[in-house]
């Protein structure tokens, strides 16, 4: 873990950090990577003071990190600068979960999955119950009684089969029939048919029924009466 500037520096730096009236710019704080922040006076900025990082001239643009708590207060959404102390305690902490994760990858890897090979998966009811000895007692019943059970037997050796004395299929004549709903007096005995208008004597359809060489006349209307 980086500790930072050594007793030289650290004491440039605090002189540095001074705010006295005749200086435009001061130091506010550093890092652990031994990038500089630094605060002054705008012109065009009067009601707060600019904010900005200065990096070291071998450091490429590519490869400067700010971290959070330093980014925050270069946009001014954090009032004090972090301490060293603080941001010590922020690298710890990432390096505990780094190790955390690692240690949860690890555990996670360790349980079988279904895109394992078939040599080393187990099978689901061993893991879907608590006691593995559950688990194998009951894969043995099963087994069992796969062994026990009859093959299915085809249509031609289902009829050629002798049925056993006793046994009676029964006929659709013999199956019960449901009992007839008695009527009540309300309900009409029978539903009303629709009337059917009569056709007139001269329709076409009973012309057409009757001759197949029937054509149809041309439309001749009556004189309208006024």
């Amino acid at each position: 873990m980086p500790k930072g500037p050594g007793p030289l520096l650290r004491a440039w730096y605090e002189w540095r950090m001074k705010r006295f009236p005749w200086r435009k710019k001061w130091l506010v704080g550093f890092d652990l990577q031994g990038n500089t922040f630094w605060e002054f006076k705008d012109q065009l900025h009067a009601l707060r003071n600019r904010r900005i990082a200065k990096y070291h001239r071998s450091t490429h643009y590519s490869e400067v990190n700010v971290s959070p708590s330093w980014m925050q207060w270069l946009r001014h959404t954090r009032f004090d600068p972090p301490t060293v102390a603080e941001q010590q305690q922020e690298i710890m902490r990432q390096e505990r979960m780094k190790m955390l994760a690692s240690q949860a990858d690890a555990r996670w890897a360790s349980k079988p999955s279904a895109l394992d090979s078939p040599d080393k998966q187990q099978p689901m009811q061993m893991l879907k119950s608590r006691d593995p000895a559950i688990g194998v007692n009951q894969m043995n019943v099963d087994q069992q009684v796969r062994d026990n059970a009859e093959p299915p037997r085809t249509i031609q050796e289902q009829e050629a089969k002798p049925q056993q004395p006793g046994s009676h299929v029964p006929e659709p004549q013999d199956m019960p029939h449901d009992p007839p709903v008695p009527r009540t007096d309300d309900a009409p005995a029978t539903q009303p048919r629709r009337k059917m208008k009569k056709e007139p004597k001269d329709s076409p359809w009973k012309q057409a029924e009757n001759g197949k060489d029937w054509q149809p006349q041309g439309w001749s209307p009556a004189p309208v009466r006024r």
